[in-house]
């Protein structure tokens, strides 16, 4: 298949803003808050995507997109099947990494850190706030395992769908979340020239963190 469109030809000048460590917030939670609060009310079509990057034990990686759902102090959660390619990789090797591209404001965050599951509590009150439809959907779809076609697909969520018509739908056992601890946080701002801002928080010991500039 030829194309008369060649990727080494497509260039953008990135001039929108600038990140001086003078702006920096002490803490990247905090940072994270400021930077995805400007997210939500900018252009960008879905702040909430961020790739999520997992390994197998003898480190095979994966990288997929899935959704933040909340963030705290203590890390940054999204949600998923516990028997999915992701969480059978997270049961080997917790060690994971995080990509939020905002694009349109030539930003970007890279977190790696540790993922662990989210209590039953917890993953059940984010799951009932879930529409119907999701909710039906996670007790449809036995996520990353082989289905012999879209209808077989459409024809189990409609058993589900009547198996639930009379009644509340419950969380599935083997769905949930999963909180990302992070270690390092790294905030990237485009610039022009290709002499972009970067500036990454290092946990420290005593939780405090360190915040150094990257060369570009």
């Amino acid at each position: 298949m030829s194309s008369d469109k060649n990727p080494g030809e497509q260039r953008r000048e990135y001039a929108r803003s600038e990140l001086r460590r003078e702006d920096l917030l002490a803490d990247p939670i905090d940072q994270f808050s400021k930077w995805f609060h400007e997210a939500c009310e900018s252009e960008e079509s879905d702040p909430t995507a961020m790739s999520l990057a997992t390994a197998t034990a003898d480190g095979r990686p994966s990288l997929r997109t899935v959704l933040l759902k909340h963030f705290e102090p203590d890390g940054f959660v999204f949600y998923t099947n516990h028997e999915s390619t992701k969480a059978r990789q997270i049961a080997e090797n917790p060690n994971v990494a995080l990509l939020l591209p905002w694009l349109t404001m030539e930003r970007q965050i890279c977190i790696t850190g540790t993922a662990v599951r989210t209590s039953h509590a917890e993953s059940l009150r984010y799951f009932v706030t879930r529409p119907i439809g999701s909710r039906l959907s996670a007790w449809t779809s036995l996520q990353s395992s082989v289905v012999s076609s879209r209808k077989f697909l459409e024809m189990k969520y409609e058993e589900v769908k009547r198996k639930f018509a009379e009644g509340e739908v419950p969380l599935p056992s083997t769905w949930g979340g999963y909180r990302v601890i992070p270690e390092t946080v790294e905030f990237w701002q485009g610039r022009k020239n290709r002499l972009h801002d970067r500036f990454l928080y290092t946990r420290r010991d005593d939780n405090s963190w360190r915040i150094d500039r990257l060369a570009p």
